[in-house]
């Protein structure tokens, strides 16, 4: 009984088994068991892979450990370097609001008249007292030589005043002379009507006589006295003293400059332009610009900086002026004034700080820099862009969180307080003195 028992209890297990090995073998015939089972069967590849990846990086480990212990060693090199070049760093005001100047001047003349010649062309390099144009001199020649006639004419009257008032002088002589003889005669026929000698007509007639000598001598005085007037009340004196005659001469160089003026010439050296708007022919009223010209001696950079950037900067100043138009030239200068009021400050409609609705703007201040021409360098043109760089030697300090920290002050302010303290000085001196 219990073999068969034994037999009746083992045979079910083996049909079962042979199922599961059927079915096994099924789901692995099956294409769908093939896909979905791929990941399986990939599974221990990438299980070696991972096995094999730290081996392989075992190796370069250390490596990335020795670079995160240099990177932290470097990092406070980098902040105290960075410190350094932002405590001693600012001492240069840079603004790239610039632009080159220089004298330009518009050409023209104080006398009207026709163009007879135009002596240069357009942007043409010219040089102080270059001839540029002139006018027809017809009608100026013609006043400087009437000037000149007028000079002869006023020296003739004058001399002949001058021989006038000699020749009245003799004839005052002669009437004096007259008016003593006549008083002579006037008192013998006096005593001779007195002693009955002589007739009541004689008598008459000699007082007459002696009446007309004398208003003659008074009236001969008088034309004297005007012609000594006229001789400027000094008879003697040379002629080229005379008023008349400096009017004379003052009128022929007025005729002489006008004259002079028909012939335009440059005032400075530089280049002319515009040139073409004037044309030989033309009639060029007085104060009328022909054309204009542009220095190339006198150049400048005109700069407007905020008004924040120009703390600490004063004329004398070196600067470092880099064009545009020329990379990598520079030039090298100075700064030469600093405007006392803003840019705003000179416009037509300026900005009503009064106003309810006021808006802080930051206002930009003129500064002119001086440019020290240098030979060799490209010329310099009016309205280029500058890159401007002034050297104030005023360095940023430490913060003044920092300084307030450890109880003492940038140097910003400490400048700024010598600064304050000089001036009160000299204020101080002045009010002793």
């Amino acid at each position: 009984m219990s073999s068969l028992s034994e037999t009746t209890s083992d045979t079910p297990a083996e049909p079962s088994r042979a199922s599961e090995a059927t079915v096994h073998r099924l789901e692995r015939s099956s294409p769908l068991s093939r896909k979905t089972d791929a990941p399986l069967e990939d599974a221990p590849a990438k299980d070696k892979v991972e096995d094999k990846a730290p081996e392989k990086a075992g190796p370069a480990a250390p490596k990335r450990s020795r670079s995160r212990m240099l990177m932290f060693a470097l990092l406070p090199v980098a902040l105290v370097a960075g410190g350094y070049f932002y405590v001693t760093g600012g001492a240069v005001m840079s603004t790239d609001n610039a632009y080159v100047q220089a004298d330009m001047v518009g050409l023209s003349t104080d006398v009207s008249g026709i163009v007879s010649q135009v002596a240069v062309h357009d942007n043409q390099t010219v040089a102080k007292g270059d001839i540029l144009f002139k006018l027809d001199q017809t009608q100026f020649q013609l006043a400087l030589d009437r000037a000149d006639a007028q000079i002869g004419i006023v020296r003739n009257d004058l001399t002949a005043l001058q021989s006038s008032y000699r020749d009245m002088q003799a004839q005052i002589g002669q009437a004096q002379a007259d008016v003593q003889f006549n008083t002579v005669n006037f008192q013998r026929q006096q005593q001779l009507l007195t002693n009955n000698f002589t007739s009541k007509a004689n008598f008459d007639a000699a007082q007459n006589t002696l009446r007309a000598a004398q208003q003659k001598v008074a009236s001969l005085q008088a034309q004297l006295a005007a012609i000594a007037a006229n001789l400027n009340g000094n008879p003697d004196a040379p002629i080229e003293d005379h008023p008349r005659y400096k009017d004379a001469l003052a009128a022929r160089a007025e005729a002489a400059r006008q004259l002079d003026h028909t012939t335009v010439r440059a005032p400075f050296a530089g280049i002319v332009t515009n040139v073409p708007s004037l044309q030989p022919g033309q009639y060029l009223a007085a104060a009328t610009v022909g054309f204009n010209i542009v220095s190339s001696d006198h150049v400048w950079v005109q700069a407007s900086p905020k008004e924040t950037e120009l703390t600490y900067v004063k004329p004398g100043q070196k600067a470092t002026i880099e064009v545009d138009t020329y990379p990598g030239s520079q030039w090298t200068g100075a700064v030469d004034s600093v405007s006392p009021a803003s840019a705003s400050s000179f416009s037509l409609l300026p900005a009503e700080n009064t106003s309810g609705n006021w808006v802080k703007v930051v206002q930009r201040i003129p500064m002119r820099v001086r440019v020290e021409n240098q030979p060799g360098k490209p010329p310099l043109r009016v309205g280029m862009s500058v890159e401007l760089n002034v050297d104030t030697g005023h360095a940023r300090g430490f913060p003044q969180f920092i300084s307030k920290l450890f109880g003492g002050r940038s140097s910003g302010s400490q400048s700024l307080d010598s600064q304050s303290v000089g001036q009160s000085s000299g204020n101080a001196d002045k009010t002793n003195g």
